[in-house]
């Protein structure tokens, strides 16, 4: 029988009341500490909150609301612009471009600017890390999907399912044909920061020509690819007689320049797709609870009753878990960000955090995806953000020495 050990007991109400209730988490890539916000000065609202699904939790009622709290919402740096002034060079060179978007989050991994940029070019868009937003793929949601981008063509991919990685490179083979060009086709990688576009080019050119050398690197954080790299061969009529010669080309991954909305924001980072050290930790582990209850608060029942209050919730987990410090007070740091790794990888709930619904683009773009500032505004908006995110670093060396 497994053994179950009592919470704690609970400090505090909520997160914010009482500064020194609230404790200091290291960011993943950083280790100075960020404090978190007191003073909530963004809310956003959820869809209604669903009924539980889980026996024990039918009487719990998860939040409608998130105080986003005073976060960063930029993320476009040099390369990013370095990058996308490339592409705008290559476009008329290339004869399709593979956008990527991450399946957890289709409408937040828009990027507007690849619209501008990639005007007029043939496009197929396709859904990565399909297999972390759900168990199977539902029918609806695959033509809600589809129809979003009419007429050009969708395509779900996980990086595991040789079929997935065959359809796209059969769709390239289709276009090239058609092109029919005796120096090769050439197709062009795009995308948001870490949705999976060197994973994807990997998979391309194992399944395309059998080679198991990886052709672009991959990592966890944002960043890795940060120049559009030399192109890749996925087909080859050596290989097989039939086949065109197609070459791709990575690209780095490009952010919007303002961020308009903080929902938007910590979806992203919930992702992976902006650097950790931008969010407190806190701030998105409480997102992830946030977004866990409206799901279903039985995905993590293993850890801690349903609960609304992120303290609670991670002050359960450590004490589960046995991520403790020193006189056995709960390490939150440590577990918030073991809790977040666990629902990067699949292993705390797959759903997607975007509402797919009929009318559900059209209504994204009007609500949380609309620009509600000027650029200049934005830009000043953004500057002060970088300053105060600067000087909660600051304060949390000093803390620390």
């Amino acid at each position: 029988m497994r053994r179950v050990l009592r919470s704690a007991p609970n400090r505090s109400a909520a997160v914010g009341h009482g500064r020194s209730l609230v404790p200091r988490l290291r960011c993943f890539s950083d280790a100075a500490a960020i404090s978190t916000p007191t003073t909530p000065t963004t809310a956003v609202t959820a869809t209604p909150p669903k009924p539980a699904k889980n026996a024990s939790a039918s009487s719990f009622t998860p939040r409608a609301h998130f105080e986003a709290g005073n976060i960063t919402t930029s993320f476009f740096l040099g390369h990013h612009k370095a990058g996308l002034h490339r592409m705008k060079e290559m476009v008329g060179s290339v004869e399709l471009i593979i956008e990527c978007r991450d399946y957890r989050v289709p409408l937040s991994s828009r990027n507007p600017l690849f619209e501008e940029t990639l005007q007029g070019k043939e496009r197929v868009v396709v859904y990565t890390k399909r297999d972390l937003g759900m168990e199977v793929l539902d029918e609806k949601t695959r033509d809600i999907m589809a129809r979003w981008h009419y007429p050009h063509k969708v395509m779900f991919s996980d990086m595991a399912n040789r079929n997935d990685i065959r359809q796209i490179i059969e769709h390239a083979q289709e276009v090239a044909h058609a092109h029919d060009s005796i120096i090769g086709t050439r197709v062009l990688i795009v995308g948001m920061p870490n949705v999976g576009k060197s994973t994807l080019l990997n998979a391309l050119r194992r399944v395309g020509t059998g080679s198991s050398t990886k052709a672009a690197q991959t990592g966890g954080q944002p960043g890795i690819t940060r120049k559009l790299s030399n192109t890749v061969k996925i087909s080859d009529p050596s290989r097989h007689k039939n086949d065109p010669l197609i070459y791709v080309i990575d690209s780095p991954g490009v952010f919007v320049p303002y961020m308009p909305n903080p929902l938007t924001m910590l979806k992203l980072a919930l992702v992976g797709s902006v650097k950790d050290s931008l969010v407190p930790t806190l701030t998105l582990a409480d997102f992830l609870l946030f977004k866990l209850n409206i799901e279903d608060p039985g995905l993590y029942r293993e850890w801690s009753p349903p609960t609304n209050n992120v303290l609670d919730f991670l002050r359960n987990a450590a004490m589960r878990t046995g991520k403790l410090v020193k006189g056995g007070e709960p390490d939150y740091d440590a577990v918030a960000i073991w809790l977040i790794a666990r629902y990067r990888a699949g292993l705390l709930g797959r759903f997607i955090l975007d509402e797919v619904k009929e009318g559900g683009l059209e209504e994204w773009l009007s609500g949380e995806g609309k620009t509600v500032e000027s650029e200049t505004a934005a830009r000043g908006r953004v500057r002060k953000e970088k300053i105060e995110t600067r000087k909660k670093r600051r304060a949390g060396l000093e803390s620390d020495v």
